[in-house]
């Protein structure tokens, strides 16, 4: 990883996959952050998602609970319940200050055998679900495609992982920030510096900024809104099977601008019953293979009180 001032731009578009990757390559191997534009998503699905949000975030709390986040990580998240304590890049103490809504892939019943499997929890609001998705749809086809062009930019040359994400791990999650005082103790985060766990992350947020980037140096860069773009960043998961070549960047978000923040990250990932390990072509294996499974098991138990053991309904009080 190279030291960095700003994000790099990587225009999709019509564009030869083989120039994308170049491209891709060039801006994940050395940064792990980008502006993705030309990218296909109607800007009026992308207003109708942020509008959505915020319809549901101002709706009375006891409607919110009413789909309060369960065990297979669907519902409302509220403020003060998830606390990155597996961060090994800041000393977290202090619970996230942001509240959110997650949806995940649609499964009618839970099947034991994969973990996180069932159905969302939709709350009462007219349209809501229509457009999450709507928008859950289209990421998805974009997420495959950027899979597959990140493939071809870490060099690997057996691209049959392909089919862990014929059935993918999707999270699409509708973030709430309120401001932070001016004067806030500087280790409370809107959301605590880390790294994302899956393959991609591909995120829309609006103009208030607080997105910043960690550089090599110890630096943080900002990463505030690109009319038109997305933000793409390279997960965990992605990292290792990349065998390293693409970089999980740890980010932060810090909302001191006095106004309310929102944005809505969406996370492309495999199978939850995927082995991940270092892919062909990569070189000689840097990480022990793992269940994808098990490592969102011990993250989610770490950070969320709905994953608590103690907590035997999975559901907030």
């Amino acid at each position: 990883m190279t030291e960095f001032t700003e994000i790099p731009v990587i225009r999709l578009g019509q564009r030869p996959d083989a120039e994308i990757a170049a491209d891709f390559r060039t801006a994940y191997g050395t940064t792990g952050f980008g502006y993705i534009t030309e990218h296909g998503i109607d800007p009026d699905l992308i207003a109708a998602l942020f509008d959505a949000s915020r319809r549901f975030h101002a709706l009375p709390m006891e409607r919110k609970m009413a789909v309060a986040v369960d065990r297979s990580h669907r519902g409302y998240i509220p403020i003060n319940t998830s606390t990155d304590v597996n961060s090994t890049l800041a000393t977290v103490t202090k619970p996230n200050q942001s509240a959110s809504f997650m949806m995940m892939r649609e499964d009618k019943v839970a099947r034991p055998e994969e973990y996180l499997s069932g159905p969302n929890r939709w709350p009462e609001l007219e349209g809501f679900r229509e457009v999450l998705e709507a928008y859950a749809g289209a990421m998805t086809a974009l997420g495959n495609r950027l899979m597959k062009i990140a493939l071809q930019a870490a060099e690997v040359t057996d691209i049959s992982v392909m089919r862990a994400f014929d059935t993918p791990t999707i999270w699409l999650r509708l973030l709430h920030y309120p401001p932070q005082p001016a004067a806030s103790p500087e280790d409370l985060y809107g959301s605590a510096p880390h790294t994302d766990f899956g393959c991609l992350t591909l995120l829309v947020q609006d103009d208030v900024g607080g997105l910043q980037v960690k550089t090599p140096a110890g630096n943080w860069v900002d990463v505030p809104r690109l009319p038109g773009s997305i933000v793409v960043n390279v997960g965990d998961m992605l990292h290792r099977m990349s065998n390293g070549r693409l970089l999980s960047t740890p980010h932060r978000v810090i909302n001191r601008s006095g106004r309310e923040r929102y944005s809505c990250p969406f996370f492309y990932d495999p199978h939850v019953n995927t082995v991940i390990e270092p892919l062909p072509g990569t070189g000689a294996p840097k990480f022990p293979p793992l269940k994808f499974a098990d490592f969102l098991r011990s993250e989610l138990e770490a950070a969320y009180d709905a994953h608590k053991p103690a907590n035997d309904q999975g559901v907030f009080p």
